[in-house]
């Protein structure tokens, strides 16, 4: 059994790695300031130390270290429309915060920072599928942000021999994913919309593709990463190998639901990338990932999930 801190924990993703976690026998703490996440969301196992609190007061941050030994940092704001807009407070999450909570693991000597790192930062390239070793390029201060942090864990395993691993997620989504924000994953933004007999709305003309990536598989990443001896100071791509576009993505749900609605089109948003696939080849190597839910199925669960939650609207 050993000691996790899951930053963000309260969140989507966060409270399903507490999930597994838990299940897997280990003691869980979460800290999170519930800008973004939900208590609720960690409902259903009332074993996990919750502690409110914000990454960017760096006291916080050691106080939620002590006794820790893997670091989950998946704590940020997690919206590219939202960075575009605020910047400067999209920056004090993503970068102070996570520039923080590396000082404190450092100084306490955890075993591993698993860090939340983001598909974003390879940009708008043309080459498909996106490989690690490929020039990043971000197009919106959220995924300058992602980038900077993830350099920054790569930096402290350089300079202070802090072992860190960035996994970059790619378009991730499941239960759990806020459909009431308007800053929402396009999927949870869809199943709400079909579900609800409502049209979608798609920015652009829906024929930007993505690697949307189930939850669980996610979990599974990031948990190998944790153990896995060749992955310090490395950063690797979790995410299922394929891509569809938007308007195929609207085609398949409306297939599951047995329904034929069609979405609303506006203006592309700035920041956005048009294309995104992920080579999935190192994690398999350094971590024997391989994705166990496909997108089909993915939606199944998620759409389950929608349809009996109290958050749906």
């Amino acid at each position: 059994m050993s000691h996790y801190l899951v930053t963000g924990g309260a969140g989507f993703i966060g409270s399903h790695l507490a999930t597994e976690l838990v299940a897997r026998g280990h003691r869980v703490r979460v800290l999170d300031n519930l800008s973004t996440g939900h208590r609720h969301n960690l409902a259903h196992i009332p074993q996990v130390e919750f502690v409110e609190g914000d990454l960017a007061d760096l006291a916080a941050c050691q106080r939620a270290v002590e006794g820790i030994e893997y670091v989950l940092h998946q704590a940020a704001i997690p919206s590219v429309p939202r960075s575009v807009s605020d910047p400067i407070t999209s920056n004090r999450s993503n970068v102070d915060g996570s520039l923080n909570i590396l000082v404190a693991a450092r100084d306490a000597k955890v075993r591993r920072l698993v860090y939340a790192g983001s598909s974003s930062a390879y940009g708008d390239t043309p080459t498909l599928p996106k490989r690690e070793d490929m020039p990043t390029a971000p197009l919106s201060p959220y995924a300058l942000q992602k980038l900077v942090a993830e350099q920054y864990c790569q930096m402290f395993t350089q300079l202070y021999g802090l072992e860190t691993v960035t996994i970059r997620y790619f378009n991730v989504f499941g239960p759990r994913q806020d459909p009431g924000s308007p800053y929402s994953g396009v999927i949870s933004l869809f199943c709400t919309a079909l579900l609800g007999r409502q049209r979608p709305k798609v920015y652009g003309d829906g024929g930007q593709t993505r690697a949307f990536t189930f939850v669980a598989n996610v979990v599974d990443g990031v948990l190998r990463a944790c153990e896995a001896p060749a992955a310090s100071g490395e950063v690797i791509n979790v995410a299922t190998g394929g891509r569809i576009s938007l308007n195929d993505l609207l085609t398949t749900i409306n297939a599951i639901l047995g329904t034929s609605i069609e979405p609303i089109y506006e203006e592309a948003r700035l920041g956005d990338v048009r294309d995104s696939q992920a080579d999935i080849s190192k994690a398999a190597r350094l971590l024997g990932y391989a994705p166990s839910v496909d997108l089909e199925e993915g939606l199944r669960r998620t759409l389950e999930w929608c349809a009996h939650s109290e958050v749906r609207t």
